[in-house]
């Protein structure tokens, strides 16, 4: 006979799911924790980005492994599978789009065209499950190590707005900026905040945001947002004649994010916003 389970965790629901990859069975578990102790790690801040996934402020880094770029410079928008596993599955989306030519106006699809969809949606869910796990490995760590992490408030629904314009005002850089578009998709760094918010919780730590503009731009040893420094995707160089500081873009960026973070510069979410409106609102008991 097994040993009695604690009353204090019990599965409260369960839900069977199917998806590309088959049948599973999400279990809904009430558990209650103890209060942690204060994370004592360090303050950190981090920049998202598409060549390096997670830049830190102290020059570490957590890199996927998996270049966004092709060799021919277009975006990989497949870099979570393998090379052979890429093959495969340009050779059924060709294999889809001919066996759909064929298909007839209101004609019901075929079992076979049916069936290379199911091959297709597998690949798919494959990546993202290779992306989830990687994400939750690498937020773990941080969470581990770091008690205060910051990060850029990013509004990822406007960065992914297609650039395509419209007949009167055509768009430029289109190809490009579709390719952008895709590799910052596949990063999904809200999916990265929302795992480190709930691990730091579960640790003793805070995650907080702060405003993204020109955390880029802006010299994190001088402070001066100086036109040129930013040489290229990857290089700062500061052109202050006063400083001259150099180093990795992305590094310099997340300094900036922590910067922000000291200087007292944290967005206080939209629930807290309102929160603090309707206290101000509020007259003490003694003064009504």
């Amino acid at each position: 006979m097994g040993k009695r389970a604690n009353n204090d965790n019990r599965i409260t629901g369960a839900r069977l799911i199917k998806d590309a990859l088959g049948w599973h069975i999400a279990f809904r578990v009430q558990t209650l924790h103890a209060r942690p102790e204060p994370h004592q790690g360090a303050e950190v801040g981090i920049d998202a980005g598409v060549n390096l996934p997670l830049a830190l402020s102290d020059g570490n880094h957590f890199d996927h492994g998996r270049p966004s770029r092709l060799a021919n410079g277009t975006a990989d928008r497949d870099k979570w599978l393998k090379s052979e596993e890429k093959v495969k599955l340009l050779r059924l989306e060709q294999r889809a789009a001919h066996r759909k030519s064929f298909r007839k106006p209101l004609e019901r699809t075929s079992n076979r065209l049916r069936k290379t969809y199911d091959q297709i949606k597998q690949l798919r869910a494959t990546a993202t499950r290779r992306a989830v796990d990687w994400q939750h490995k690498a937020t773990a760590e941080i969470a581990g190590q770091y008690g205060t992490v910051v990060v850029e408030q990013l509004n990822i629904t406007n960065m992914v707005t297609s650039a395509r314009g419209t007949i009167e005002n055509p768009g430029k850089n289109v190809a490009q900026k579709a390719g952008l578009n895709r590799s910052i998709s596949q990063e999904a760094w809200g999916r990265t905040v929302t795992m480190l918010t709930y691990k730091l919780v579960q640790r003793g730590g805070a995650l907080h945001k702060v405003s993204a503009r020109n955390t880029s731009l802006r010299c994190s040893a001088c402070g001066i947002i100086t036109p040129g420094s930013r040489k290229d995707q990857a290089t700062f160089e500061c052109e202050n004649a006063d400083c001259g500081w150099s180093g990795n873009a992305d590094h310099n960026a997340a300094r900036n994010v922590l910067q922000l973070y000291r200087m007292g510069h944290v967005l206080i979410p939209a629930a807290g916003r309102a929160v603090a409106r309707r206290t101000r609102g509020v007259k003490p008991a003694a003064a009504r």
